[in-house]
């Protein structure tokens, strides 16, 4: 879900840089722009219509509306925007546009302010040729897919780590003063080591914020609270982690059949769907579900920080397996 400003105290964007912090986002450096000017004929400043980005990449692992995914090395991969806003004066005009080059410009200031953290995805830098941000792959793709894929096969050991682990990000990021405020099966990613059990990462920070900047993104239907104000805040992210352990847990969203959505028709109708329940503070059953209470008190906004839904949770994982 997206919104329209990026800079809490100033919508159009129109900033300057006080912060050392954020000095990437300062507008001398607009996003490659050197690398570009350097190559002849890069820049058509006539052209005021998007120019799709289509730079020769590798082997292309996935692809949305906004960016493409690539590797670009042995275990490292980029991502790169669908559309390039340097080659007209008048591109970023265009609203889609705007908001993918504000998004890449905040996933970069959020990863530096963020730094390492064995939860998070590792952030390799930026690529000027090809444009784009640098990390390192996850060797088994996003938790949405996997699921999609294994559910079935899937123990119920793991899918407690799962959730331990993705408790312990969103910990790290608020203890940061970042709020995720996207949270959903696709932004958590997968990767094993030496042949153990994949371990979750948590990525995709082009529409979070902090106390400076804010990409004023908010979740999808059916990991949203539509009976609160539409602002990212704590509660925003918890009230997500309790839609994402129930996926884990059943394979499917809430309210929602196993699988991907086979049109924009079928996503609008589970939007209004999963809206009209939530709003009226109806959720799914979680009876039958490990550690459903958790998952409950998540959703009806029992906790207010991280750290007490962990130790909730490790001691109702600990009641089931001893």
């Amino acid at each position: 879900m997206v919104l329209e400003a990026f800079w809490k105290d100033d919508p159009v964007g129109e900033f300057e840089v006080s912060d050392s912090r954020f000095a990437s986002l300062g507008r001398p450096r607009q996003w490659g722009a050197t690398s570009i000017a350097e190559s002849p004929g890069a820049i058509n400043i006539e052209n005021d219509s998007p120019v799709p980005y289509e730079p020769p990449l590798g082997e292309i692992l996935g692809e949305g509306s906004t960016c493409l995914i690539a590797r670009v090395a042995p275990g490292v991969i980029i991502k790169c925007p669908r559309f390039s806003w340097w080659h007209s004066k008048s591109a970023t005009d265009k609203w889609f546009v705007q908001d993918m080059k504000r998004s890449f410009e905040v996933e970069e200031a959020l990863l530096q302010i963020l730094g390492p953290h064995p939860r998070i995805i590792e952030f390799k830098g930026v690529s000027d040729d090809p444009f784009g941000l640098l990390f390192a792959e996850a060797s088994d793709g996003s938790l949405q897919k996997y699921i999609d894929q294994h559910h079935a096969s899937i123990d119920i050991s793991i899918r407690f780590k799962w959730r331990t682990q993705a408790a312990e990000a969103i910990e790290f990021i608020h203890q940061k003063g970042v709020i995720h405020s996207d949270l959903r099966p696709d932004n958590f990613l997968l990767h094993s080591v030496a042949g153990n059990e994949p371990d979750l990462l948590l990525c995709d920070f082009g529409g979070s914020t902090d106390e400076e900047i804010d990409g004023r993104h908010l979740p999808d239907a059916g990991f949203f609270n539509p009976c609160i104000p539409p602002e990212s805040t704590k509660s925003t992210d918890i009230f997500s982690l309790g839609s994402i352990y129930y996926t884990i847990m059943t394979g499917h969203w809430p309210y929602k059949s196993p699988g991907p959505f086979t049109s924009i028709v079928e996503r609008d109708k589970y939007e209004e769907l999963v809206v009209g329940l939530f709003a009226s503070k109806m959720y799914p059953p979680v009876d039958g579900l490990a550690a459903g209470l958790v998952i409950q008190r998540c959703w009806i906004g029992e906790y207010f920080d991280l750290q007490e839904l962990i130790e909730d949770q490790r001691w109702q994982f600990e009641t089931l397996i001893t």
